[in-house]
């Protein structure tokens, strides 16, 4: 095992600090020397594999240069061609979307696409408690009644049965949960976690799917010497689902979100500029207000209240439809972060009672809302470091939802449960998958997910890690600095935001802010100091060991960021763990 970062075996918050490994600080000198980039930002790229001819197109990327052909996904053009077909015979048309971000999103990429050529269509989205995930028979069976096309967005690729009960209907699938071994009889399954792709788009979301498929129709449309709407504008509504579906910010995923990050702060489209201002967004859209404050409102629709809310909060173009709307999801949000509470610290109690120290982490209970397991395994799972499953029990069947940690394919899993007859239906992809399992049958399924994600290595890991990139004084962290290394981003799932340590410093002043934060200034003694928030520092043990510093020296880690409190930009560390420098 390699020396622990400036020796913290173990911090404040109980983790081991790692740093670059040789060859990373060999590539960041290297490009050091080539681009004459800052170490710290030169340390970032040399993480991400970033070598010194790739890194200016790496600092500035570009669609152009990323997007790949649309036609190397399979069924790509026959998808394109039915779907165009139907806009140019004015057939009529339906959407069947998943009740999440990625679907609403995916739903509201089609219906804009639609508005902007005079054509209407049918959205569809199942009641998550009544319907369940994904395309059902009695739906299926009524939109082909009234339908010649159903295209379905981020569900359909399992669904054999309610897709061959759509009688009469074309039936496209775009999509990117895995795939089995057959596909359902649709007349294209367009999907890059198919079993015969090659998986080189295997991380995009469902959104980014229906945008390469919108980018082919209009290369068709081209080609007959017509034109379609500018596929950049609709860059906003692909960077929220894939941050909101967590899928990782690396390739395609990375420059999509960085484009759609650019045309969602020009706020031309009334949904999320509604949805902003309730959520009172007063800066730039990052990740992370895509990720926990637009995301959750859209979703909460589909989690405790009426399903189609979000999408259509996302498709209108209508200002005054999309304040009222993001009105009621922000009431439903609120609603819905209650339930979760409840259901949170129930479902922690059982699973510290049944033990954390294994490769899964489960908790079960009766009554627990459908649209809430999913929050609360993300919880389980950040609190243990492990995968986390929480189902909801009613009658003789439990309905759950699964999250999973880096290097662990919980969605393989499930799906091999639901092939050895464990579950009575199950999917996803490898972070996050969905569950149904009998009653009687709740123990041995979770026996059984627990020695295969043990197998890929889950619960084997020794005390967490913090991962920092690099060492960095406090004169250095300058405002031209932190906009250089954004330039490397955006960060958030697959792509960390980068962490750099301050060795030896010495705490000027600590501040207790509100119940639970820190407020401190820190320095090394010679040079500028550098202000810090820790957030939720009195939660742990990290605000009382800053608190009563006592003049010794500390290292600290964190994240840099802008604070642009009172029209001024100044450097901050958001601060996430401290170690004594003994």
């Amino acid at each position: 095992m390699a020396k622990a970062f400036l020796d913290v075996e173990c911090s404040a918050t109980g983790r081991r600090w790692t740093g670059p490994s040789p060859e990373e600080a060999r590539q960041a000198e290297a490009l050091v020397q080539a681009t004459r980039l800052p170490p710290a930002v030169a340390a970032v790229l040399a993480r991400r594999g970033v070598g010194p001819e790739a890194a200016e197109g790496f600092l500035d990327p570009t669609l152009k240069d990323l997007l790949p052909d649309p036609l190397s996904l399979r069924d790509m053009g026959v998808a394109a061609e039915r779907f165009l077909a139907a806009v140019k015979a004015r057939q009529r048309i339906a959407v069947f979307a998943d009740y999440d971000v990625d679907g609403g999103a995916s739903a509201a990429l089609i219906l804009t696409w639609l508005a902007a050529q005079g054509h209407g269509a049918t959205l569809y989205i199942p009641d998550r408690i009544d319907e369940g995930y994904g395309p059902n028979e009695p739906a299926m069976e009524q939109l082909a009644r009234d339908h010649d096309l159903i295209v379905c967005v981020d569900c359909g690729t399992l669904s054999h049965g309610p897709i061959a009960a759509a009688r009469g209907a074309d039936v496209i699938v775009l999509d990117h949960h895995l795939g089995a071994e057959t596909l359902p009889p649709a007349l294209a399954v367009v999907n890059p976690n198919r079993q015969d792709e090659t998986g080189d788009l295997g991380h995009l979301c469902a959104a980014g799917v229906v945008f390469l498929m919108l980018v082919e129709v209009n290369r068709q449309m081209r080609a007959a010497g017509q034109r379609g709407p500018n596929l950049l504008g609709y860059l906003d509504l692909v960077a929220l689902a894939t941050v909101a579906d967590v899928a990782p910010l690396v390739g395609l995923n990375r420059a999509l979100v960085r484009q759609g990050l650019k045309v969602m702060a020009g706020r031309g489209r009334p949904g999320l500029v509604a949805l902003s201002d309730i959520a009172r967004m007063t800066s730039a859209p990052t990740p992370y207000h895509l990720g926990f404050l637009l995301g959750p409102r859209v979703n909460a629709g589909g989690r405790i209240g009426q399903a189609d809310l979000g999408a259509r909060l996302l498709a209108t173009a209508d200002p005054h439809e999309a304040a009222a709307l993001a009105e009621r999801l922000d009431l439903l949000n609120t609603e819905r972060r209650e339930i979760e509470a409840r259901v949170r610290d129930a479902a922690l109690a059982q699973a510290e009672a049944r033990g954390l120290e294994g490769p899964l982490v489960w908790a079960a209970g009766e009554g627990w809302h459908p649209g809430v397991v999913g929050i609360v395994a993300s919880r389980l799972k950040e609190a243990t470091n492990r995968p986390a499953v929480v189902i909801g029990l009613e009658g003789d069947q439990g309905k759950g939802s699964g999250r999973s940690v880096s290097g662990v394919d919980l969605g393989a899993a499930i799906h091999r449960l639901a092939a050895e007859g464990l579950l009575i239906k199950g999917g996803g992809h490898k972070m996050a998958a969905g569950l149904t399992v009998a009653r009687d049958r709740l123990d041995a399924a979770m026996d059984r997910l627990g020695d295969l994600l043990a197998r890929q290595g889950a619960g084997a890991s020794g005390p967490r890690e913090l991962r920092l990139d690099a060492l960095l004084m406090p004169g250095a962290a300058c405002v031209e600095l932190v906009d250089q290394i954004e330039a490397a981003g955006p960060f958030g799932a697959g792509a960390p935001a980068p962490r750099f340590a301050f060795p030896g410093m010495a705490v000027t002043f600590a501040r207790r802010v509100g119940e639970s934060h820190l407020k401190i200034g820190f320095g090394d003694g010679t040079g500028p100091r550098l202000d810090a928030i820790a957030f939720g520092a009195f939660d742990g043990p990290l605000g009382p060991l800053l608190e009563a510093h006592g003049g010794a020296r500390l290292h600290l880690a964190g994240r840099l960021e802008i604070n642009d409190w009172g029209g001024r930009r100044q450097v901050q560390l958001r601060l996430e763990d401290a170690a004594r420098a003994d």
